[in-house]
């Protein structure tokens, strides 16, 4: 049993764009129809959604019927709940509030197997082919993806260091609690706010980092690819399926 390519992660080091959707609806019926859309990647969000780690299992299975590629956000940047992400055979964790390059290097360490890192070891997983991929341990970190998320002004002004992180394939702006950070609470648009998003892009490729962030617009998405952005989500599950609903009963009412 072959092991599984990371084709996010290959066209993240070509400098490839990669479009994506953050989903967090929890449903395997979303995950699929997600899956097997155009977008390239889709974003499974366990921060800031009611899904534990068990209820990933399903969405994770559901989105392999498509061809966009499954990355996992974790609750917390913790080497416990990478390891159980990376078992059930998400390749790419996008790690949130990393503050400084020892927290980053920390998130590295997790994704790795020891001597490299610190993820613990198991065969029988889902990522491992359940036993059946033959050199899964020792090829694994070859082909996952890891991603930290800096959202403050504290980790913004450390940035450099972050990105500099052996190892690392990305870091991903966190717009709204960037813009919160800045005192902008709610307002992620704000002149400021778009100032830093659009000069940290630069200091991330600097360091040959893949950056991300998130659009909640198709001219906000349009616009961070413009200025150099790799990996961009360019809507929200949650929020498409309000503003159709809603579009539908203006439309029918009005």
């Amino acid at each position: 049993m072959e092991l599984a390519h990371n084709a996010f992660k290959a066209a993240l080091k070509a400098g490839k764009s990669q479009l994506g959707i953050w989903s967090s609806l929890v449903s395997p019926m979303v995950a699929e129809i997600l899956g097997q859309s155009a977008f390239d990647w889709i974003l499974f969000d366990a921060e800031h959604s009611p899904v534990d780690l068990a209820g990933l299992y399903p969405l994770l299975q559901a989105c392999a019927s498509g061809k966009a590629h499954a990355a996992v956000r974790p609750p917390w940047n913790d080497m416990v709940m990478v390891k159980r992400v990376l078992d059930m055979g998400a390749q790419t964790v996008l790690l949130p509030f990393v503050q400084n390059p020892a927290e980053a290097a920390a998130a590295v360490a997790s994704t790795r197997y020891p001597p490299d890192g610190v993820r613990g070891v198991a065969v029988a997983t889902r990522a491992g082919g359940y036993g059946r991929r033959t050199g899964y341990l020792t090829r694994a970190g070859d082909d996952v993806c890891t991603l930290v998320q800096v959202e403050t002004a504290e980790a913004l002004a450390q940035l450099d260091a972050i990105a500099a992180t052996p190892d690392l394939d990305g870091v991903f702006i966190g717009p709204s609690d960037l813009a919160a950070s800045m005192g902008y609470l709610g307002q992620p648009g704000h002149p400021e706010v778009q100032a830093a998003i659009q000069a940290a892009v630069k200091t991330i490729l600097a360091q040959g980092r893949a950056p991300g962030i998130l659009a909640l617009t198709a001219a906000d998405a349009r616009r961070y690819l413009d200025w150099g952005y790799l990996f961009v989500a360019c809507g929200l599950d949650i929020r498409l399926l309000v503003q159709g609903v809603d579009a539908l009963h203006n439309e029918v009412t009005r």
